[in-house]
């Protein structure tokens, strides 16, 4: 089946049209979407989606970039929110280095919380990381030392020694549309290492279309040219690159009934 495996649908670029662009997915097979919360303070809006849609899913967290909106977010504010109905991973969080939105001491701080309620809740880690390889692995291999947890290499665009070092934690990773830049050869390159049973794919819409859309609005619908891109990359064909990134989805998204279909 075809999964997106992250989706912004409350953002202001859905808001006109956020009904048809969930329809437009539907009708080019998309199966099941998961929406990702982006602050504690979208949490509702992010919810409420999901609530609405028998095939969307939603995590709870918050982005980097958002980290400075609650400095003293703590691990069980994120649990509570957690145990809401249909809420299958905590995220997205972690550490952005580029932008520096919010202060790095913050970030690394909010981060730690949100792994301490993926741990204790058993749900998934959604983790962004640019260009803060070497923090990264140090605190995922710190925190994992401390109980293990499961994590998600979101949009994963970092260099390849981060990706061993996740890797070796048993981390999944995620493809976007990014794979299908001509010029991202080096973001490629990392996927070919991958762990085969632990990748699955994402739009990340509103950003990041994939080639042919690049630099318009990106949609859940466009999700089978990433699909092509990683087959193409992998050496899979189209239905097997769809079935291992199905069967990966729902090994890391594990409270998330599997289809009658896939049982």
């Amino acid at each position: 089946m075809l999964i997106d495996s992250h989706v912004n649908l409350h953002a202001p670029q859905f808001a006109d049209d956020q009904g048809a662009v969930i329809e437009r997915a539907r009708e080019a097979g998309v199966q099941l979407m998961l929406t990702i919360c982006d602050k504690v303070s979208s949490f509702e809006a992010v919810h409420a989606i999901a609530m609405a849609h028998d095939d969307i899913w939603a995590t709870v967290g918050t982005h980097p970039h958002e980290a400075k909106e609650n400095p003293s977010l703590e691990a069980k504010t994120l649990k509570a929110l957690a145990a809401r109905p249909k809420v299958v991973g905590i995220g997205e969080c972690g550490l952005d280095f580029h932008y520096d939105l919010s202060p790095r001491a913050v970030q690394i701080e909010v981060f730690r919380q949100h792994i301490a309620a993926a741990r204790d809740s058993a749900l998934p880690l959604v983790v962004h990381t640019r260009e803060a390889d070497e923090v990264m692995g140090d605190i995922l291999e710190d925190e994992y030392a401390k109980g293990p947890f499961k994590l998600l290499m979101h949009c994963y665009t970092s260099g390849p020694d981060l990706a061993r070092r996740a890797a070796a934690l048993g981390a999944w990773f995620s493809v976007s549309g990014i794979a299908t830049f001509k010029a991202a050869e080096e973001v490629r390159a990392v996927i070919r290492e991958m762990p085969e049973d632990r990748i699955i794919v994402e739009t990340d819409c509103p950003y990041l279309a994939p080639v042919p859309f690049r630099g318009r609005r990106n949609e859940p619908a466009y999700i089978t040219h990433i699909l092509g891109k990683l087959a193409e990359v992998r050496g899979w064909t189209l239905a097997e690159a769809e079935a291992r990134t199905t069967t990966a989805f729902f090994d890391l998204f594990h409270t998330i009934p599997l289809p009658a279909e896939l049982a």
